[in-house]
């Protein structure tokens, strides 16, 4: 059957200049505050998930660097975004990640309050004020804010380009998925050591599988000759894997236990694909579409055979991965830490479409309610003691850890990549477009 994946006009094979690939990026404080200053104050960043504000008055804080940003549920239900501080002397308003108020924000210092659309309602002493009342002349500092698939986006940027032009083409791209109403049944933020660019690098390929995540080879197809690789000219990018046995495994004809267990919960005889089992991928597809309905896998029917099975890996840039699966969305975001360039913050997120009459649904960590999950939050040291063997989140960012001690090597000097590891030239050369004022 012919590949169906949805694609944009301006998809292209991964090319790259050339740009080198210096150490110093990852660990200079120069280079980090270089970021900051050209690139970080321009793009759209994650705040949270709509589903986090119900009630108007509901908001969310995103701390970021040194900056704090609240998010806050409308009368009209709108979403607006505000510096999370006080224009009288400075003082944060609100110190916890998210909640909700009646009508406005009192700062705890001198009781100021402010209005939920950022108005200041009252102060002390209103006639004391030389240049009159403040009421009604200040206003919090309002970012701009908009919504994409349930997440929230905000901008430091005053001027930024509207949220849709600046995503061009991952909603197109994901359009079949009803991401507005998928539930996040895992939330988990970790400490890492090691520079936010990692994981920017790591979705951005799929070479490293073989080595780092050989559980997954009996069904994900690695091998670059079978992956489609496509860039975008506003910087993001798309690798689409297929699911079947790697073409790079010596028993890639052979149906090894993972992949049986999959066929088998879909009504498919293993055996019947044993020296062929490559060929059972368009099977699943098959199945799924025909017994998808009767189990309650209602979203099926807007799904092209490929996104019945394969795995869809979306790299926005600078620091947001969307991979789409049959079952959900896997997002991950990493933000630089802010003090040191040489930690980061991981986030890993899990969102999933209801399945008709289940209560519970399958994660990395085992069976989940279909509901918001608690915010986990911890150290990675700390998360590599609680999950199992094989999770690939603890093999990804041991990895990221040690690699960030080589790279203050001063052996090193650029990455010597192969021609499937293009994209990771082509975000680090996107990057440098912004610092050098390019974009």
């Amino acid at each position: 059957m012919a590949t169906t994946y949805p694609t944009h006009p301006d998809a292209r094979l991964p090319a790259a200049r050339g740009d080198r690939i210096s150490g110093e990026r990852y660990w200079s404080k120069d280079f980090a505050e270089r970021e900051w200053q050209h690139m970080w104050k321009r793009v759209w960043h994650v705040g949270g998930r709509t589903s986090q504000l119900e009630e108007p008055g509901d908001f969310i804080v995103h701390n970021f660097l040194h900056e704090s940003v609240m998010m806050v549920k409308q009368e009209d239900g709108s979403i607006r975004a505000f510096f999370n501080v006080c224009m009288h002397r400075g003082n944060q308003l609100v110190t916890v990640s998210e909640g909700g108020v009646a009508d406005s924000f009192a700062c705890p210092y001198h009781g100021w309050k402010w209005g939920i659309d950022g108005s200041l309602k009252w102060v002390q002493d209103a006639e004391d004020f030389p240049q009159g009342n403040p009421c009604g002349k200040l206003h919090l500092k309002e970012l701009p804010c908009e919504t994409w698939g349930g997440f929230i986006f905000w901008s430091f940027d005053r001027n930024a380009k509207p949220l849709m032009e600046y995503l061009d083409p991952i909603p197109t791209l994901l359009a079949n998925r009803d991401l507005d109403n998928h539930v996040r049944v895992v939330w988990r933020t970790l400490r890492v050591r090691t520079n936010w660019k990692f994981a920017s690098d790591n979705f951005n390929e799929a070479y490293h599988i073989p080595a780092v995540h050989p559980q997954f080879m009996p069904m994900i197809d690695d091998h670059y000759g079978n992956t489609l690789f496509e860039m975008y000219p506003t910087g993001h990018n798309r690798m689409i894997e297929k699911l079947q046995p790697s073409s790079r495994y010596p028993l890639k004809d052979e149906v090894q236990p993972l992949w049986a267990d999959v066929l088998r919960e879909w009504d498919i005889d293993p055996d019947e694909y044993q020296g062929r089992a490559q060929e059972a991928r368009i099977a699943l597809q098959q199945a799924r579409r025909r017994l998808g309905p009767e189990r309650g896998y209602d979203y099926f029917a807007k799904f092209t055979d490929d996104e019945l099975t394969d795995q869809m890996h979306h790299t926005c840039f600078p620091n947001l991965t969307l991979t789409g699966t049959a079952e959900g969305l896997h997002v991950f975001r990493t933000e630089p830490d802010a003090e040191d360039p040489n930690w980061s913050t991981f986030d890993y997120w899990y969102l999933v479409p209801r399945v008709r009459g289940a209560t519970q649904v399958a994660t990395l960590y085992g069976m989940r309610p279909y509901e918001e999950a608690e915010h986990e939050t911890g150290t990675f040291t700390d998360y590599e003691t609680t999950i199992a063997q094989g999770d690939f989140l603890a093999q990804d960012l041991s990895l990221a850890e040690t690699q960030q001690r080589g790279l203050r090597s001063m052996a090193f000097e650029d990455c010597y990549l192969a021609g499937q590891e293009t994209r990771v030239r082509r975000f680090h050369e996107v990057l440098n477009d912004y610092l050098e004022g390019r974009r």
